[in-house]
């Protein structure tokens, strides 16, 4: 996410967060909001360079990167405390 800056990261990730955790169905904090839309990204944009060799561009396609790794962070979240 280093092409829309800190601030753009802080907002894209809260806003993936927040939707993220509505798709889910979770109870999350802004905070944790923000931690998991950022993160979400950066964990997905990793997984489309490795196997595609690109990543989407633009805010649209970061918000959409940014959303599927929350969900997909909530979802091993969920794995992980189940076992437990």
């Amino acid at each position: 996410m280093s092409g829309i800056g800190w601030i753009g990261s802080i907002i894209l990730g809260g806003l993936a967060g927040w939707i993220a955790e509505k798709i889910m169905k979770a109870d999350m904090g802004l905070l944790l909001n923000i931690v998991l839309g950022i993160v979400g990204a950066l964990v997905a944009n990793w997984i489309l360079v490795t196997v595609t060799g690109s990543t989407l561009g633009g805010w649209i396609g970061q918000l959409v990167v940014a959303v599927i790794g929350a969900c997909l962070l909530i979802w091993v979240g969920r794995l992980i405390k189940g076992r437990s």
